[in-house]
């Protein structure tokens, strides 16, 4: 169980209550015992006290119900004749209890903050590596859901960003092969280029070719580092929305899903292409082509990875995306509108698998913002 919502279910109003359960224990216990026969007595049961209290309160809190149980057992056990009393090895054992209790407490909560701490710094990381958007950016209107594979990890290798820019607002979402830090570190340089290139670079073209070539200098880079990233890639969609051609969009595909065209009149994929993903595209002799592809004002792009078309359930039968999402938007059209739309492919996915995502999952959707005129920035100034 996450540790934060763990925490939270054990406050109300945001005060803590989980002394209640070891001092409720605690009461049972004396109860209890002065209501048994006098040949089974349960006192000594109340070491299971600070045991208690070490796994939700606090040192100091676990330290006093340690204290606490001490005194109540001498207390309990003096009130009964001494025939039936329990005696020093039972005080002893009740004693220890306490102590260790407390030690156990020290630990939990040094670890918990350690954990507290890495999980902040893992979410500086994503916020620093998937930026967060605006709901209209660029002339956009965009919604996207990131489900890491490793919850505490919170980042992997998928990516994808927004670059407004003179020459239209740019897309690219894509999937580092391999997982951990190295896939993480490829898929931050890959955003940095693309969010400089894109805003610069006139062509897609040109800006597709800018991302083969850090590819390259990135696995160069590792490995002279002695690491073994010399053959990781990346399958990656580009978009170009022109502002010169609204009823149209550049298509630049790395090897990855083919993007869908949802809308009012059904879904429909986009050409995908032969392209090959980026670090490998000098085997066919550069990026793949730019297809441009008619997008009609009122469709949406909607650009996902591998881990939802790979998404199985208990049978080993795909999550069939296009299949619900038609349906979804046959029922009502409202629901290719990019918020509705990746929430609803986000919900099929984790009730198609039924359990825990085997691979990180990225759905992401865009389309042209109703009725808003862009302004292109001037050339050579520096926009988000």
């Amino acid at each position: 169980m996450d540790y934060g919502r763990r925490r939270r279910r054990l406050h109300v109003r945001g005060r803590s209550i989980a002394w209640l359960v070891p001092l409720l224990l605690l009461v049972a216990i004396v109860l209890a015992d002065f209501n048994t026969p006098q040949h089974f007595r349960i006192i000594t049961w109340i070491v299971l006290v600070p045991a208690i209290a070490a796994t939700g309160c606090g040192v100091w809190t676990t330290a006093v119900f340690s204290l606490v149980s001490v005194v109540t057992y001498v207390a309990v056990d003096n009130a009964w004749p001494e025939e039936y009393q329990a005696g020093l090895a039972d005080f002893v054992l009740v004693a220890t209890g306490g102590l260790l209790a407390a030690l156990a407490a020290e630990a939990r909560v040094r670890q918990e903050r350690r954990t507290l701490h890495m999980r902040d710094i893992a979410e500086t990381t994503r916020r620093t590596v998937l930026r967060p958007l605006p709901p209209n950016f660029g002339g956009l209107e965009q919604a996207g859901v990131y489900l890491a594979a490793d919850e505490d990890a919170r980042v992997g290798g998928d990516f994808y960003d927004i670059q407004p820019g003179p020459h239209g607002s740019r897309v690219l979402v894509g999937d580092v092969q391999g997982k951990g830090l190295g896939a993480v570190e490829t898929a931050a340089a890959l955003l940095g280029t693309f969010r400089e290139a894109a805003y610069y670079e006139r062509d897609l073209a040109t800006v597709a070719e800018h991302l083969e070539t850090r590819m390259r200098r990135h696995r160069h880079l590792t490995t002279a580092l002695g690491r073994n990233d010399g053959d990781r890639f990346a399958t990656a969609v580009l978009i170009g929305f022109p502002e010169d051609a609204p009823d149209t969009i550049e298509v630049v595909n790395f090897g990855h899903e083919p993007p869908l065209a949802v809308g009012a009149y059904g879904v429909r994929e986009l050409p995908s292409g032969d392209g090959l993903p980026i670090g490998l595209t000098e085997l066919a002799g550069g990026p793949p082509p730019v297809r441009r592809v008619p997008f009609a004002a009122d469709e949406t792009l909607l650009l996902v990875t591998d881990g939802v078309s790979e998404a199985r359930d208990g049978s080993g039968a795909f999550y069939p995306l296009a299949r619900e999402v038609g349906r979804a938007v046959g029922a009502d059209p409202g629901r290719a509108e990019p918020r509705r739309l990746v929430r609803r492919v986000r919900d099929g996915v984790v009730r198609h698998c039924r359990g825990p995502l085997e691979d990180d999952t990225t759905v992401f959707a865009v389309r042209r913002a109703r009725g808003a005129v862009r302004e292109a920035p001037e050339r050579g100034r520096l926009q988000v």
